[in-house]
């Protein structure tokens, strides 16, 4: 569905502004107006009080900045973007959001948030049980309070807008979470279910859609050097720059129930299903990040593109993608093994200074949901685990040093539970513990085959560990 006929200005709301929203969506949008279509705008604001100088900046600055990005060999471009035309400042009642939310013009409320502040399970269930800032945000709403998940806000939102009668919306997931649309979608219900607000239940599901959406570009947190190139290149002392490799990509299934901006003017690839981009992207790419930043960290790396360069841990990336993944893809109408070359091409970019710290986080979110499913795959086939079994292999023994305190940075697992982990590393049989683990294997959890692909597979870690000490 395209934009409506109305010549009057209408919003997308997004909620979680960090460098990936400002270095992907938001452009796309820019390069919208600059064709001259300026019937859509951004507004954006936080759920919590994150980033509060990079909030203030862009506050002063009028929603404006500076996108850097960078190519493989290394040519650097500048833009300034200008399609968030409000920043909404953060306020604990989030009433801010909640007026733009219920406003008329507002027509899509999209949103970035980590893979684990998903809080579903293995079988795509609320995990009540297993986050307490879930149950007290449920406990909130129920008060009448501003709810800050994801869930307990977007039921905050949507009530006022039902309220108001405002129009239908739409929701729209950009996030690196398999069947993202429906999985959100199917936790707010679940959330509003628990609520016991049959009203705004019936009320969402009759006047909101939730298209599944793939998303693509490596955003580094930006780093203070970038503010200096943003300043000698174009003269602006820009307080809040990004910047991202040069590659960008947006899949986006088109079932908009409110309109939409013109995005397949600017390359937005608007589909029937993102099913098998999402696929390829999600394992081909999202998997093999965490096995360069995992193996980068035991090897002593600090950023992603000195592990990609490293032979050893380029091999285990390619041998998992080509072994593995690509076998139970196909068929597929992506070229997967150029994909994958694309890939380690863009990994290997040392312009972008990504860190393995930044890749490396979530591992419980990112195993259930990047690697498990090809592991789950392969054995239904009958067929072998060695290499992708190295990527779980290759988390545990960085698990480990976590436990130990000798990890080089501070790590960050919001679907981790720390007691669980230090116990598994403080197991007998770590590994036994480890593949024990539901919230990491679901049903795949102490699978005979499972475990002995990843006693392999630990061993040959800890020999590549050993192979990069330094002597």
């Amino acid at each position: 569905m395209s934009t409506p006929s109305s010549s009057a200005e209408l919003t997308i709301l997004h909620l979680g502004l960090g460098s990936f929203h400002r270095a992907h969506q938001a452009l796309y949008l820019h390069r919208l107006h600059q064709l001259g279509d300026a019937r859509w705008v951004i507004a954006a604001g936080n759920l919590r009080p994150d980033m509060p100088e990079t909030m203030a900046a862009l506050q002063a600055q009028g929603g404006a900045y500076t996108l850097e990005t960078v190519t493989p060999q290394g040519e650097r471009r500048y833009t300034r973007i200008e399609s968030i035309r409000r920043v909404l400042p953060y306020q604990a009642d989030l009433a801010p959001l909640i007026a733009l939310a219920a406003a008329p013009a507002t027509r899509i409320i999209s949103f970035t948030v980590t893979e684990a502040g998903y809080y579903l399970d293995a079988n795509d269930r609320l995990d009540w049980p297993g986050f307490p800032d879930l149950r007290a945000d449920l406990a909130a709403v129920r008060a009448g309070q501003a709810g800050h998940t994801l869930y307990g806000a977007l039921a905050t939102l949507l009530r006022a807008r039902m309220r108001q009668h405002s129009g239908p919306v739409t929701l729209l997931n950009c996030d690196n979470l398999r069947h993202n649309g429906e999985r959100s979608r199917s936790g707010l219900l679940q959330f509003i279910e628990a609520l016991g607000d049959t009203a705004l239940a019936d009320w969402v599901r009759t006047h909101t859609t939730s298209p599944n959406a793939m998303v693509d570009r490596i955003t580094p947190r930006p780093t203070p050097d970038v503010a200096e190139r943003v300043r000698a290149a174009t003269g602006w002392d820009d307080r809040a720059p990004v910047m991202g490799e040069s590659f960008i990509q947006w899949v986006i299934e088109d079932h908009f129930i409110a309109g939409r901006p013109d995005w397949a003017r600017v390359g937005v690839e608007l589909v029937d299903s993102v099913l098998p981009y999402e696929e390829a992207k999600i394992r081909l790419l999202n998997a093999t990040h965490s096995c360069i930043a995992w193996a980068g960290t035991l090897a002593g790396y600090r950023h992603i593109h000195e592990g990609t360069h490293d032979p050893v841990i380029r091999k285990m990336a390619h041998d998992y993608v080509t072994d593995d993944a690509i076998p139970v893809l196909l068929p597929s109408p992506i070229d997967l093994e150029a994909y994958r070359d694309v890939v380690l091409d863009r990994f290997g970019n040392p312009a972008i200074q990504d860190t393995n710290q930044r890749v490396a986080m979530d591992g419980f979110a990112k195993i259930p949901g990047m690697i498990a499913p090809t592991i789950r795959d392969r054995l239904a086939r009958g067929e072998s685990i060695a290499s992708v079994a190295l990527l779980p292999a290759l988390f545990l023994a960085c698990l480990q040093r976590w436990h130990q305190g000798t990890l080089p940075y501070a790590y960050q697992d919001q679907a981790m539970d720390p007691t669980a982990a230090h116990a598994i590393c403080d197991a007998a049989d770590p590994v036994a513990a480890f593949t024990a683990d539901p919230t990491l294997w679901g049903e795949l959890a102490s699978d005979p085959r499972l475990v002995s692909a990843l006693r392999d597979a630990f061993s040959r870690v800890q020999s590549f560990i050993s192979d990069h000490q330094t002597p």
